[in-house]
């Protein structure tokens, strides 16, 4: 790829299992339908620390981890949305997952980014907020789809079969978790924020449908578990459970219940049609219209590059109702 004469830092893996480095690297030219975005705030998720010391889906390196930017438009190749201009505000999924090389991938201060995986942000969320809401918002609308909810592109509301018909989110004190309940609001689920286990017998009681579940964090056998006891007897089709965390090898899927690691289209036109339908006609509407919030509550690392191995290796030890946010 062609490159200007201007360079940029970036926190660089220079293996599998060492830690980041900072180095400087030329800044990229932005092709056909992409853009390049200044990067000012990038959030941190735990399947970054464990690409960083498992090398998990990394094709080479050096190589530059991260999917979470909220920042300022630079640059763009030729495009088809007119309003993705320099100096627009946006959040985006910078992700290097299906983008080879390491112009993608958010752990830089200048990233590359398709256009379909890009948002405005409004001028009343912050970038700390913005870098929330990217792996967030593509990896629990892949949860839904592929559990058999079809949100539409604009309004992510779904034709719900019964009026007892219902979701469960497991880990909803996670930035994926939280989504996942608002968004399940906006698709015309009731939020019931006591704990599961009334839940259970309160669904009972109501007579409450639950076949779909989202899994986002914490215990996953657990969770399968508990979708069995809601399922109920003698329903015909399976249950399923979306997990956005990677598959727990000593997970027993009871009888009756079939559970996935959420996983986006490999198709490519497929991947472009379904990256858009969710940050350009999903996101950026309800960012727009203030109709979601960045959740869990947000600790700010003020270090910039330079202290991303730290704050990951502080996401690697737990965190509970917290999301890490680097400030650039």
């Amino acid at each position: 790829m062609s490159t200007t004469n201007q360079t940029h830092e970036a926190a660089t893996l220079p293996s599998k299992n060492t830690p980041l480095k900072l180095t400087t690297r030329q800044t990229p030219t932005p092709g056909p339908n992409e853009l390049l975005i200044e990067v000012h705030a990038l959030a941190l998720n735990p399947v970054d620390h464990h690409q960083r010391d498992t090398g998990f889906f990394i094709q080479e390196y050096p190589a530059i981890l991260g999917s979470d930017v909220a920042g300022v438009i630079i640059s763009s190749g030729p495009l088809t949305r007119a309003t993705m201009k320099p100096g627009t505000r946006v959040t985006a999924l910078a992700s290097s997952f299906f983008n080879a090389g390491a112009d993608y991938g958010a752990f830089q201060r200048r990233v590359l980014v398709p256009e379909e995986t890009v948002a405005i942000l409004p001028d009343g969320y912050s970038f700390v907020e913005g870098a929330v809401f990217p792996l967030a918002a593509a990896t629990t609308w892949n949860g839904w789809v592929w559990a058999g909810l079809k949100p539409t592109a604009t309004t992510a509301q779904v034709q719900v079969s019964a009026s007892a018909e219902g979701v469960f989110v497991w880990g909803a004190s996670s930035s994926i978790g939280a989504l996942a309940v608002q968004e399940a609001k906006l698709m015309g689920f009731a939020v019931d924020e006591d704990v599961l286990g009334q839940i259970v017998r309160a669904a009972g009681v109501d007579g409450v449908r639950i076949r779909i579940g989202y899994h986002a964090t914490g215990d996953q056998q657990l969770a399968a578990d508990v979708l069995h006891a809601l399922r109920g007897e003698g329903q015909g089709e399976k249950s399923k459970l979306a997990i956005a965390p990677i598959l727990d090898p000593g997970l027993k899927v009871p009888d009756g219940v079939e559970a996935a690691f959420v996983y986006p289209p490999l198709d490519r036109v497929e991947l472009k049609e379904r990256s858009r339908a969710i940050f350009v006609d999903w996101l950026e509407g309800k960012l727009a219209g203030r109709q979601v919030v960045a959740s869990p509550r947000i600790k700010v690392i003020k270090g910039g590059l330079g202290s991303v191995n730290e704050a990951l290796d502080e996401l690697k030890a737990g965190v509970s109702c917290l999301k890490i946010v680097v400030e650039l």
